[in-house]
């Protein structure tokens, strides 16, 4: 299971809003915690590089991607993950995205972005042991959601925003 903030799912989903309509992405800060997932403390929106065609692929530079890798350790945090948008396509990870996705034990989060609005949001773990068997896992979202000195407030998600 992924657990994330309320305030960073939005943000991530506005991200994707903001950039219509080429995909967005980012990287997810926090920590894998044993039997629970990884938990998202929090994301950081990266550049897509991508010049030939943005509006159905992403890319982040190796030298961003290493900055916010020296960020993560600098907060005594890890990459959990990383997020991108699909711009009119559904928030279903596509041949290009298993094929670039290489961090074994993260999340890997789509929203998909209908005609400028975010509309559902999906998360992916990325399971294997090397290349050769790598595969993609659905994975629940849980969106924590912060509320008064009485405690705090959890939303399972799971396909739907």
């Amino acid at each position: 299971m992924l657990r994330i903030h309320y305030s960073d799912y939005e943000t991530l989903r506005a991200h994707g809003e903001e950039t219509y309509p080429n995909e967005c992405c980012g990287v997810l800060l926090g920590k894998s915690v044993a039997g629970e997932g990884n938990h998202v403390q929090q994301i950081i929106r990266a550049g897509n590089t991508r010049t030939d065609s943005a509006h159905n692929r992403y890319h982040i530079a190796p030298q961003e991607l290493v900055k916010i890798q020296r960020q993560a350790r600098g907060l005594g945090l890890d990459i959990v993950g990383f997020y991108h948008s699909h711009p009119d396509h559904p928030a279903q990870w596509s041949k290009t995205d298993f094929a670039e996705a290489h961090w074994l034990g993260c999340s890997y989060i789509i929203t998909s972005v209908e005609k400028g609005k975010a509309v559902v949001t999906n998360s992916f773990l990325l399971s294997g042991t090397g290349e050769e068997d790598k595969n993609f896992k659905d994975e629940a979202i849980q969106i924590d959601i912060a509320t008064d000195a009485a405690g705090t407030g959890v939303h399972n998600q799971k396909g739907q925003a």
